[in-house]
């Protein structure tokens, strides 16, 4: 506060400089005040910007888009920027020609079996007005889809007895009845088939169709099978499956590149937790890339150590997010750690949906997003082109390289002009910190600029999670995660999941070598070579 003397004195001199201090303490008042005005408008907007990230989240389109409707606004409304001036900038937009589809109803399939139903006109309306008969000249044709709901049967299997009326068992010592024996099953002395197994685990695990609405389906059917009964099938599933899955895993360490996320899941009854204690599923994806394997692990935690325990002693190229758990893995010399693009367009883009209309921080978020749209214009080049591991490298090294490197010195000059805590500084701090792992993929041809691959993969159990919630133990959620294993796996490989699923189990309890669990692997089977091997008389 500016102190004011009560007296002023007569000497000009001397209140001339009362005068110079008044004025110096006021001025240093105005700069005091004009640094808190700017403090606290910087905090404003970046509690504004916190308000309009949050209203985007709960409120806006779950897409990644900056704008709706058609895909092609985008080459309109957010042309290549000159990093150097982040002005709005002219430019040439080439769209490629395309040929528009024909409007009208897909054909049905041929492969379904056709029954006629013919309608006709009454016979005395097939003569003419003056009298002679009617020549059929032609038809039209119209097809209706129908469906017969699911046909439940039950299968008598019937095992003869044979003993002997002569000696009664006499040569035997002792009286010998002689039967086949059981066949084997996955479930033994229950009820289920090969195929009622796997009808439910697909209607769980690739359908998302919880088990107590399968329960109230087959109520409608006539079948009463209760929702543990289903569970319980799972689980010895599960358990039946284990040799497989170790070759799974097998195979996804053996491969060049090891695709790694997670996602939280609920265990109500996990001894030594609360019920709203958070879980987590894993995602491990790798292997050969014409043969891919995937392997979800059930885990109590999201420490790092779990990833550590699946690659142990794995060499070659792993690919995560930006979570501090993986960071393990740059202290590895045998794995070469790569970063995903994908996160950092994500945090750029949260700036953008954050920002107001009016900012001067959308030109910058512009720019990056430009740096990153080119990035992707050159890989889905390469993918057009066709072209192997060794070109695309050397498409990398020619293109992608110096303009990630402009991309580099533009994010540590904004560094320095940017709110640290804001989306844009975040954003750019990010993408800093993560440099080196982003980078990686340009010496790596079969690798992608992105962890999507995981993130694809992991989907599914996500989408399963908003149907069925929770998972009930431990065990249950292990069993979840065998079966996602390999229905996923089978589905990446392009096989139907219900064929495959039926053709393992019927074929499963009779492997003994490892051999022969691994001729049952997904990677091993033809889509159009896969033969359900059981057949059965109706009596």
């Amino acid at each position: 506060m500016i102190s004011t003397p009560s007296i002023f004195p007569d000497d000009p001199v001397e209140l001339k400089r009362i005068i110079a201090q008044l004025t110096a303490e006021k001025a240093s008042l105005s700069d005091q005040h004009e640094s808190l005005r700017r403090h606290y408008e910087a905090e404003n907007e970046l509690l504004r910007e916190q308000i309009r990230k949050l209203f985007d989240q709960l409120f806006g389109r779950k897409s990644e888009k900056l704008f709706g409707g058609s895909p092609q606004l985008l080459l309109f409304d957010m042309p290549e920027i000159d990093p150097e001036v982040e002005t709005e900038v002219e430019e040439k937009v080439v769209i490629e020609a395309h040929s528009r589809k024909k409007a009208g109803r897909k054909p049905l399939p041929e492969s379904l079996p056709r029954v006629e139903v013919v309608h006709d006109i009454e016979e005395e309306e097939k003569v003419c007005g003056c009298g002679a008969a009617l020549e059929r000249i032609g038809e039209e044709v119209s097809e209706k889809l129908d469906i017969i709901p699911a046909i439940i049967r039950v299968i008598r299997h019937i095992r003869p007895k044979y003993s002997c009326r002569c000696c009664e068992g006499v040569e035997d010592d002792g009286p010998t009845i002689k039967i086949a024996p059981v066949p084997p099953q996955i479930v033994p002395k229950g009820i289920a088939s090969a195929g009622l197994l796997a009808h439910i685990l697909t209607a769980k695990f690739a359908d998302a169709l919880p088990f107590y609405r399968q329960e109230k389906q087959f109520a409608r059917l006539g079948v009463e099978i209760g929702r543990a009964t289903m569970c319980n099938w799972a689980m010895k599933a599960a358990e039946a499956c284990k040799p497989l899955l170790e070759l799974l895993s097998q195979e996804i360490r053996s491969g060049p590149l090891i695709n790694i996320d997670e996602t939280t899941v609920q265990v109500l009854h996990e001894p030594g937790r609360s019920p709203t204690t958070k879980s987590y599923m894993w995602i491990f994806r790798g292997g050969d890339p014409q043969k891919v394997s995937l392997i979800y692990r059930y885990a109590p935690t999201r420490s790092g150590d779990v990833a550590a325990s699946f690659i142990k002693k794995y060499k070659g190229a792993v690919q995560t997010d930006g979570y501090v758990g993986y960071d393990f893995l740059d202290t590895k010399d045998s794995i070469i750690h790569l970063g995903c693009w994908a996160h950092v367009r994500r945090k750029f883009m949260d700036a953008a949906k954050a920002g107001s209309s009016k900012s001067k921080k959308r030109g910058s978020v512009d720019v990056a997003l430009g740096y990153i749209r080119k990035l992707y214009g050159i890989e889905k080049q390469a993918k057009v082109q066709e072209l192997d591991a060794e070109q695309v490298v050397a498409l990398r090294q020619s293109e992608v390289k110096p303009m990630l490197e402009k991309f580099r010195q533009w994010l540590e000059k904004k560094s320095l002009q940017v709110v640290p805590k804001s989306l844009l500084g975040k954003a750019v701090s990010y993408t800093l910190d993560q440099w080196p792992r982003l980078v990686g993929y340009l010496e790596i041809g079969y690798a992608t600029p992105d962890n999507n691959l995981a993130e694809n993969a992991i989907r599914p159990f996500v989408v399963g999670r908003k149907n069925w919630l929770f998972a009930g133990t431990p065990e249950g959620a292990a069993a979840s995660a065998a079966m996602y294993s390999l229905i996923e796996t089978a589905k990446v490989n392009g096989l139907d999941t219900y064929k495959y699923l039926r053709f393992l189990f019927e074929n499963l309890p009779f492997a003994k070598s490892e051999e022969e669990y691994r001729n049952l692997l997904p990677q091993q089977l033809d889509a159009d070579k896969l033969v359900l091997q059981q057949s059965y008389s109706v009596v």
